[in-house]
């Protein structure tokens, strides 16, 4: 029971630093030291100090012996190696996901389109956020109906090593409105169970985002 919960532990502290970093609240080569993190999270060293090792099999930690950890984070050309990967698996995602969609998941696509064109008329930088979410949310339910348990995992860790880039990019009012626009695309491709058009649509959805950050 014991081994259980510091195992338990470590994937809380684990999914808490990796969040952090791709998120932004720490920056490259910050260090994160095992006594701070521990005394934040409420736990010992133990735990952080596994969380840490597992974020350097990641690539987002470098550990320098006899001095500590530090924050690797995602480059330019990771971004951009993930971003051109990942067009070719949401291509495919979209192309399995029209043969697999339910009605219910056309109706939370058709929802998430409808709720994106509603706050971006809003504006401001909370609605901004709310925009993001959203789209990630049209994502996330691409991946379920998929009907790929593999393809949902790895389409899911690109989603979120990418999320500040993704974040600036929909928070851009004219991007924002052509991203909703090619989302409503993909929807209306699948409705009509045209799996070859959901795949190229998808496919230069996620290449346009790609272009837009100015990789």
């Amino acid at each position: 029971m014991e081994e259980y919960q510091d195992q338990s532990l470590r994937g809380k502290v684990f999914q808490r630093l990796r969040e952090d970093i791709l998120s932004g609240v720490y920056q490259e080569n910050d260090e994160l030291r095992e006594v701070s993190i521990g005394e934040e999270l409420g736990v010992s060293r133990t735990p952080v100090r596994e969380a840490l090792r597992q974020l350097e099999l990641e690539g987002l930690v470098t550990i320098v012996p006899n001095k500590g950890a530090y924050v690797k984070g995602i480059t330019k050309k990771d971004v951009h190696d993930i971003y051109k990967i990942r067009s070719l698996l949401e291509g495919l995602c979209a192309k399995w996901a029209t043969e697999h969609i339910t009605d219910q998941q056309i109706e939370e696509l058709e929802e998430i389109v409808l709720l994106s064109e509603f706050h971006l008329k809003k504006q401001g930088q909370r609605k901004a956020k709310q925009v993001s979410d959203l789209d990630g949310k049209f994502h996330k339910v691409l991946y379920e109906a998929s009907n790929s348990r593999i393809l949902e995992h790895v389409l899911s860790d690109f989603h979120k090593y990418v999320k500040m880039a993704r974040t600036m990019s929909v928070g851009e009012k004219e991007r924002a409105e052509k991203s909703i626009d090619e989302h409503r695309a993909i929807l209306e491709a699948i409705r009509k169970k045209d799996a070859n058009l959901a795949e190229r649509l998808a496919n230069q959805h996620i290449m346009n985002v790609m272009e837009n950050l100015h990789l």
